[in-house]
């Protein structure tokens, strides 16, 4: 098996591991999102100490990295709470396929805040895939458009995050970077979490415990995964996870999309495939030159 394989494998599970760990948010039922959130990093951030303390590496990274490192935290740690509370109000896969807007407005912030040039076809997507969006959305003039707007506000935080992490490239460790994450997110969350307690069933308990499993594993899979593949050779099987969202929505909890949303489905898709072979293309012409 080559890296190329290995990493199409390594994300094909990360995103299975993704949709499971929203399918248990939704299942954990009606709880505060800041309260699914704190569980899920919880349990992250158990499991990433491991792997630091087992390499024997910086718990918080180098001192030069800490700006970056935490506005990574910060911004993912506004996209989960946007993106748990899409989960409990939308469609499951309507509320992934809104975070999957993430690539699209990475393009943007990178060219705004990087420097990064946007290439044309690059910019054709972008635009593509926000007519998708709006077939999800539909919107309207009524408080039904706010989870919506709230799945979609879920992307542009995991944008920024990921926009501070290609800042830091090969700085820091990963696991040392999902653990600051987790951390960060628990401890700010505590407070919160305090005030706005509800009360739950060890059922529910078990459910946001595994959730963090599940998250655990897709964020480790994505982050091993780029490293067998360079992102523009991979990154277009993450998108399996809008499959399995779908799947679980139909099977599990019996929602079904409507036919404006599996059209934007297909366009925001669509969009992606597009700029996936493009980018391939472009590679190819570069290495030849």
């Amino acid at each position: 098996m080559n890296d190329t394989m290995k990493g199409i494998l390594l994300l094909l599970l990360s995103a299975f591991g993704f949709s499971i760990m929203a399918a248990f948010v939704k299942l954990a039922g009606d709880l505060p999102s800041i309260q699914k959130t704190f569980f899920r990093n919880f349990v992250s951030a158990i499991i990433a100490l491991g792997f630091v303390i087992y390499n024997r590496e910086s718990l918080f990274g180098k001192k030069e990295n800490q700006k970056v490192l935490l506005l990574r935290a910060l911004f993912g740690t506004l996209g989960i709470v946007c993106f748990f509370y899409a989960i409990d109000h939308l469609v499951l896969s309507d509320a992934d396929m809104l975070n999957k807007m993430s690539p699209f407005l990475l393009i943007i912030f990178s060219a705004i805040f990087l420097k990064e040039k946007a290439m044309p076809y690059q910019i054709i997507t972008v635009i593509i895939a926000f007519a998708g969006m709006l077939f999800i959305i539909k919107p309207a003039f009524s408080l039904d458009v706010v989870p919506y707007l709230l799945g979609f506000l879920s992307a542009v935080f995991a944008a920024a995050a990921y926009t501070f992490l290609r800042v830091l490239g090969n700085r820091e460790k990963y696991y040392t970077i999902v653990f600051y994450f987790s951390f960060f997110s628990t401890v700010v969350l505590l407070p919160f979490l305090i005030a706005f307690f509800e009360p739950m069933s060890w059922k529910q308990l078990t459910f946001l415990l595994l959730a963090g499993v599940f998250a655990t594993m897709g964020q480790f899979g994505i982050t091993l995964a780029y490293k067998f593949a360079p992102a523009k050779d991979i990154s277009i099987f993450f998108y399996s996870t809008v499959l399995y969202s779908t799947i679980i929505s139909i099977v599990f909890f019996e929602q079904v999309p409507d036919v404006y949303s599996l059209i934007g489905y297909v366009v925001i898709l669509s969009a992606m495939v597009y700029m996936f072979l493009k980018g391939r293309q472009q590679s190819r012409k570069t290495q030849q030159t």
